[in-house]
């Protein structure tokens, strides 16, 4: 079916697409737990592909009296988010919206409940904490999807305008940090391998080890999930090898604190039995004990920036796709220092 203006679109285009009756789009809309989730997906998808706009919806959706913002975040929990969000909340209530919190890792059964915002048009606009968008959309029908901006994470496939920092060269900088001390066993703690980032931090210390012609081991490359508990025990392990390393470049301060705290646990003193750094600079990484090595993001900005992008696409302007490079910082605390000769 030829794709429709979703000024024009109307309830029989999207029942012809989805194969069901209108009476049961309208009771998909209006009441979705009357219906069984086979047709709600019907539904839902067709609604999005026609670009279909509730009657009783549109008039307010023209004056954009809906004023709410949907952040979507990979994990609630993750204390990193916290200063983002502020950020975002604070920049949105002094342009008069509202922010609404979808949280990926906790709300996984919630998928219909996104989708039933998107559909009745009870949102403007999407931020994206993270990579992927928590509903099955195609290609054609983002385009029916509302504005939405990518803030954290950068992945070149969605296209959309996005906020973040450089992971490689922060990555690069903190490994080469560790090599300018005289650290030549350096292990690196990596984060999720769904996640982007991870990947570019991964680069970045690969990239250090390459610069100075270390060998790249693959035994000092472990997987965490951004966890205290991963961070320990990926560092027992690590500190366990038969050649163990001297410093850990670790992808977020969380796991780099749960790794320090292992490293204690074994009778090792930090930093001169073992260096480490971490990635984030949350609150939290100056109070720990040594205070942590790490490298500091411009947390609240990403938060604010990427809410000005959104705001641009809602007043109408023109906002290019690709990166807004915000500048990050490694700041030299207590947790590093050069190795035992």
């Amino acid at each position: 079916m030829e794709k429709k203006n979703c000024a024009l679109a109307t309830m029989k285009d999207v029942a012809n697409v989805a194969g069901v009756s209108t009476a049961t789009v309208s009771r998909t809309l209006m009441n979705p737990d009357k219906v069984s989730a086979r047709t709600r997906q019907k539904v839902e998808s067709a609604v999005l592909e026609v670009g279909y706009y509730p009657h009783n919806l549109t008039k307010n959706l023209r004056r954009n009296e809906s004023r709410a913002i949907l952040v979507i975040v990979p994990n609630i929990s993750d204390p990193f988010f916290t200063e983002v969000i502020r950020g975002i909340e604070e920049t949105a209530a002094e342009h008069g919206y509202l922010v609404l919190i979808g949280d990926c890792k906790h709300q996984q059964q919630q998928e219909h409940a996104f989708i039933n915002l998107l559909i009745t048009k009870r949102i403007d606009g999407m931020v994206l904490l993270g990579s992927n968008i928590p509903f099955d959309v195609s290609k054609e029908e983002q385009k029916n999807l509302p504005p939405m901006v990518m803030a954290n994470e950068f992945a070149p496939d969605l296209e959309l305008p996005t906020v973040h920092i450089d992971n490689l060269t922060s990555a690069f900088n903190a490994t080469y940090h560790l090599q300018k001390l005289g650290h030549k066993r350096i292990a690196c703690i990596t984060g999720p391998e769904t996640m982007p980032l991870c990947h570019y931090r991964l680069q970045g210390y690969i990239q250090a080890l390459h610069r100075t012609g270390e060998a790249i081991r693959e035994d000092y490359i472990v997987r965490g999930d951004f966890t205290h508990e991963s961070g320990a025990e990926l560092a027992e392990i690590l500190l366990n090898l038969p050649e163990p390393p001297s410093a850990i470049f670790c992808h977020s301060d969380i796991m780099a604190i749960g790794a320090m705290w292992q490293a204690k646990k074994m009778g090792l003193k930090l930093p001169e039995d073992l260096s480490v750094i971490g990635f984030d600079n949350l609150n939290l990484a100056q109070y720990s004990d040594p205070p942590l090595t790490t490298v500091a993001q411009p947390c609240y900005e990403i938060g604010y920036y990427s809410i000005l992008l959104l705001l641009e696409q809602l007043q109408g302007r023109i906002v290019s796709k690709g990166s807004r490079l915000l500048d990050a910082e490694l700041l030299i605390r207590a947790s590093t220092c050069s190795p035992k000769s």
